[in-house]
């Protein structure tokens, strides 16, 4: 099986802590910076993915520029989790009563979505397609390094969690730039439950 590597794109405009940066949010000079001492990059990578988000393809395009790697795919699978429309450009401070309320009920009941936010059972689901298709990917294009973004890879790495993943991977990100192998059993999908027949 070829090696999956997953790295978090680089620093981006208006982050802080808590912050739920726009879709539009670009790589800054110091993100770019941070990319770039990223490398080189594990021995044997062959190909470049990446989530459709701008800083991630900003992040994708400068390593493809520097290392002449080509970028195969660009997957929906990569993007970071979907924050609800009310929370973009806000930070916790600044979080509407509706979401704070999501907030409170999310670990109870996983499905719940917040307006047009995805659910937490919604993006482990995607995360499961994600770990699917990279595996698919690597399959057909060998060692990939793989750039997306801190909630998805975070879950994407815990997989046998389940749905609660989501709290896990926001308490412990990934720093900008960071790369991590995956190994099978990370993002192994949690099997179906058993079933029997009368």
């Amino acid at each position: 099986m070829a090696d999956i590597w997953l790295m978090r794109h680089g620093a981006y405009e208006g982050h802080r802590p808590g912050y739920h940066a726009p879709h539009e949010a670009a790589l800054t000079l110091e993100g770019r910076d941070q990319v770039r001492r990223s490398l080189p990059l594990p021995d044997g990578i062959t190909a470049i993915v990446t989530s459709p988000i701008p800083r991630a393809c900003q992040t994708a395009m400068l390593i493809a520029h520097l290392t002449s790697l080509p970028i195969v795919a660009t997957s929906g699978f990569l993007a970071e989790w979907r924050a609800p429309s009310i929370v973009l450009g806000r930070s916790a401070e600044t979080y509407p009563p509706a979401y704070r309320a999501w907030r409170s009920r999310r670990l109870a009941n996983p499905s719940l979505r917040c307006e047009d936010g995805e659910s937490l059972t919604d993006l482990h689901t995607r995360a499961r397609h994600c770990a699917a298709f990279l595996h698919h990917t690597a399959g057909r294009h060998g060692p990939l390094l793989a750039v997306s973004h801190t909630l998805l890879l975070g879950v994407l790495t815990r997989l046998p969690e389940g749905p609660t993943a989501f709290t896990t991977a926001a308490s412990n990100p990934w720093h900008f730039a960071e790369r991590r192998r995956i190994t099978p059993q990370q993002s192994a999908p949690t099997p179906p439950p058993c079933s029997s027949t009368a």
